[in-house]
């Protein structure tokens, strides 16, 4: 694929109609993926007042995922904050443009399945590779369609993309999500990454795959991402909305001691 054969379209889901949008959010998708999977983490995003869009896989075509991106953030009359999230190696490509200036205004971002650099082990048939991505009946039946390339979540991440992606060299917030049983890319193999990034948050989905963003507990990440999204509005050092109190139960069982 060229610059000139687009025809991997951006996909946009637009907030609710009479709702001023609260910011912009691009998606760039993970290996063999296309922007359509995204569609129910889309419109679920999109419905709490964020303008979504997906853009096109960047193994094929890094130059069209480039001028994708750069279409959809850096006019001046994008909603901000202006967030660029990314799954599987498409999380690698957001922190290198992150980290290397390439989209200018950027604000944060949200990156899901960091992968390692080393290749997984290759799961030997299709319904292995669904039992690695997701354990979510909806989103195995929406890969099973065509359009996901099966077995390129087994290729090796492109020479150079984990090196240059350097959680050091962002300068925003970050926010991580990974499965919590995550075999392409371990939990703990991930965790040097962002302990290197200026200002990272990293969230672990408990039983959570691969696909993070569209596992059974999508409804759980996506809140994260709203929350995360609703504090960087307020600020770049993302203060507290919600905060949970400590209660002395102790206490309340000896009113002597309140």
């Amino acid at each position: 694929m060229t610059l000139a054969d687009q025809h991997v379209p951006v996909l946009t889901w637009t907030e609710p109609a009479g709702i001023a949008c609260r910011g912009t959010l691009v998606v760039i998708p993970g290996r063999g993926e296309q922007p359509a999977h995204y569609e129910r983490f889309g419109r679920r995003i999109a419905a709490d007042g964020y303008r979504v869009h997906a853009v096109a896989e960047p193994t094929a075509d890094p130059a069209l995922t480039v001028s994708q991106v750069s279409g959809q953030l850096a006019d001046p009359g994008t909603a901000g904050p202006r967030v660029l999230a990314g799954s599987d190696t498409g999380a690698l490509f957001a922190a290198r443009l992150a980290g290397t200036g390439q989209v200018p205004g950027l604000d944060a971002l949200v990156l899901a399945g960091l992968p390692t650099p080393a290749a997984g082990p290759d799961p030997g048939s299709w319904e292995q590779e669904l039992d690695v991505r997701t354990a979510c009946p909806a989103h195995r039946a929406r890969l099973s369609a065509p359009g996901l390339r099966r077995g390129a979540l087994y290729g090796p991440v492109p020479d150079g993309w984990a090196e240059r992606a350097d959680l050091g060299a962002v300068p925003q917030p970050v926010l991580g999500l990974h499965g919590a049983d995550d075999p392409v890319s371990p939990l703990p193999a991930v965790r040097a990454r962002y302990a290197a990034a200026t200002a990272a948050e990293l969230v672990s989905i408990s039983g959570g795959r691969h696909d993070v963003l569209n596992d059974v507990t999508h409804r759980t990440v996506a809140a994260t991402i709203v929350l995360f999204l609703e504090r960087l509005r307020l600020g770049a050092e993302l203060p507290r909305i919600a905060i949970r109190e400590r209660i002395d139960h102790a206490s309340a069982e000896d009113p002597a001691r309140a």
